[in-house]
């Protein structure tokens, strides 16, 4: 069985508007927030993360959160990406078990940028007040 490889894509950061806190809801405590900005800059690739995606953030019972992503990335050449991710956030971000961990998927259309559609990836975030940032992996 082959070792699991990883290189890096991109390191990522995206800035959130205030919270929309739904409250405590049937699948546990929602909140949704929206992306106003962000940039993404990697070996092979490097743009602005656009703003109109958001995080639909459901905190469970056992503590965890678990992140429903959707974002559109433009890169520095001008072209449209297309990123979704789950993920499980646990923790506070200031103790050393903090556990922020995404598995984004791409969409495009650029010929360009076509092999992102055929990539998997791992993102390892961290967060700050109204900001997330990861680095991003590419599973080779």
């Amino acid at each position: 069985m082959a070792e699991l490889r990883s290189k890096l894509l991109f390191r990522m950061w995206a800035d959130l508007a205030e919270a929309q806190d739904v409250g405590a809801a049937p699948h546990g405590h929602r909140r949704i927030y929206y992306v106003t900005g962000g940039a993404f800059e990697g070996p092979a690739i490097r743009g602005e993360v656009l703003p109109g995606g958001g995080d639909w953030l459901i905190l469970r019972s056992d503590g965890a959160g678990e992140l429903d992503v959707r974002a559109t990335l433009r890169t520095d050449d001008g072209h449209l990406i297309y990123t979704y991710y789950r993920g499980i956030l646990r923790g506070r971000p200031d103790t050393p078990d903090f556990y922020f961990r995404t598995a984004p998927f791409y969409e495009t259309a650029s010929e360009k940028y076509g092999w992102l559609n055929r990539i998997v990836a791992v993102g390892v975030g961290t967060v700050e007040p109204h900001r997330v940032s990861y680095n991003v992996f590419e599973i080779v």
